[in-house]
């Protein structure tokens, strides 16, 4: 009899977009990068606000303490019905190392706050120290960006980006720097023919998010590349924290900035984060997509897409009122389109359509959130619910019609030298229940990976047994 781990190792595993919050990223950086951000007063304010309420509390009530606080005080600050939720913010703060365990006379256990986040967090709240906000001290622009101009110049920028990998004719203005993350991310690959990028199921999934999400993904993928560029990560973080500080509207100065930022820069502008008339120009003015970049997806509070266009009715017709061309190509991605016209996309959604969509990885609840999401005026204001119930649940229905199959891992045993010993082995299999499948007639069978090790026994018993 010989058994096989590889035959039947059957695994389903759907990778989906981990978008890390402020908190997650920062926890997977080394310690002395950790150190190095907590020299800033603007990491320590960003890190500090994006704190759990309990957390940013405790902080706050041993700031001015310059010796350990026992952890059974600190425990007493809230009520025991919180436990769980102390023992969460204790996690985070030692996570983030904001916090760390020292012990107090009598041997007892205390926590303490990290110096360098204590000192640079008073300048923070007090002031004091050198200046760690943007220099404003500038002459009056005399072309000056209002709001309005700002919103639009970083969505045309943002679209570009997303243009190119939709495979819309809009791509032009997309930098190879912005293809390359692209490629690192795994939102687009190198086609195996002619070696031109095409989208992944990751980047199918990736235009499906909110504005917000999508930029502070694609953040992330490009803080993994920094120094790969000659570029410090310190630096470049830090200069986001102070990013997020910016006032909408107002123009900063670069004076003072390393060469090593000033090309930072220049990729927040191709991205469209920040607005600059022209490379060599003293002066750049964020925008809304940088305002609230520390805050990560969960916590933006302005999303950039337009007022909501789509219009889905109950026989599965989906109406556009858009005249843009990216908006309509991400509505191609589960719908047939039927007719376009100057402010106006039809299309159908089909069961070909949404199993197509589905194959690329895009899930049925994605597809449901994007129409929610993007729902025109008239629509919500007539629900809840938003989407005609009939259309959310077919949806669904197609999914489920590819999720018949559950896939599990096991081991499979053949080449059995006489019926009675397959019927032996099967038997002993189907009383531990670990027995998955079997063919008698080819002497075949699978057991589960975790009974394995007991049916092999078993087997090495039964066969010196002369069985």
């Amino acid at each position: 009899m010989a058994e096989s781990s590889k035959g039947l190792k059957l695994t389903l595993k759907t990778k989906n977009l981990q978008c890390k919050n402020l908190h997650d990223y920062l926890k997977t950086l080394p310690t002395e990068i950790l150190d190095r951000l907590y020299n800033h007063p603007t990491t320590c304010l960003a890190v500090y606000r994006e704190l759990p309420e309990i957390a940013r509390h405790y902080v706050i009530r041993i700031l001015f303490v310059e010796q350990p606080v026992p952890q059974a005080v600190v425990a007493s600050w809230i009520s025991q019905a919180y436990a769980k939720e102390h023992n969460e913010v204790a996690q985070v703060l030692s996570g983030l190392r904001v916090w760390q365990e020292a012990a107090i006379p009598g041997g007892l256990p205390g926590w303490i706050l990290n110096s360098t986040f204590k000192r640079n967090m008073k300048i923070a709240l007090l002031g004091g120290g050198k200046p760690w906000s943007m220099s404003s001290q500038l002459e009056t622009d005399s072309k000056p960006r209002d709001i309005p101009y700002l919103d639009s110049y970083a969505m045309e920028r943002w679209e570009c980006v997303l243009h190119y990998m939709v495979g819309s004719q809009q791509q032009e203005g997309i930098s190879a720097d912005a293809v390359r993350i692209l490629l690192h991310a795994g939102l687009m690959k190198r086609d195996e023919d002619d070696g031109s990028p095409v989208i992944t199921r990751e980047g199918f999934q990736f235009l499906l998010l909110d504005t917000p999400s999508q930029v502070w993904y694609f953040i992330l993928q490009y803080l993994d590349t920094v120094e790969s560029r000659g570029l410090d990560l310190v630096e470049c973080l830090t200069f986001l924290f102070q990013l997020s500080f910016s006032t909408m509207g107002k123009d900063y100065s670069t004076e003072g900035m390393s060469d090593g930022l000033l090309v930072f820069l220049q990729h927040l502008r191709e991205f469209g984060l920040v607005y600059q008339r022209k490379r060599k120009a003293g002066r750049f003015y964020p925008t809304r997509l940088a305002l609230n970049i520390a805050s990560g997806q969960n916590k933006a509070q302005v999303d950039m897409n337009r007022e909501g266009y789509i219009v889905v009715e109950t026989n599965y017709r989906v109406y556009a009122y858009t005249d843009s061309n990216l908006q309509v190509a991400l509505l191609g991605l589960f719908c047939e389109l039927m007719y376009r016209f100057p402010n106006l996309a039809v299309g159908i959604m089909t069961r070909d359509s949404i199993r197509q969509a589905l194959k690329s990885g895009i899930t049925a609840e994605q597809i449901v959130g994007f129409l929610r999401l993007h729902a025109h005026p008239r629509m919500v204001a007539v629900g809840p619910p938003v989407l005609p119930p009939t259309v959310v649940d077919q949806i669904k229905l197609w999914e489920n019609e590819r999720n018949r199959f559950n896939f599990s891992e096991g081991i499979l045993y053949s080449q059995f030298l006489s019926q009675a010993d397959f019927e032996v082995l099967r038997d002993h299999a189907h009383d531990l229940g670990v027995l998955t499948w079997q063919n008698p007639q080819h002497r075949t069978m699978v057991v589960t990976r975790a009974g394995h090790e007991e049916v092999k026994r078993f087997w090495k018993r039964y066969s010196k047994g002369g069985g």
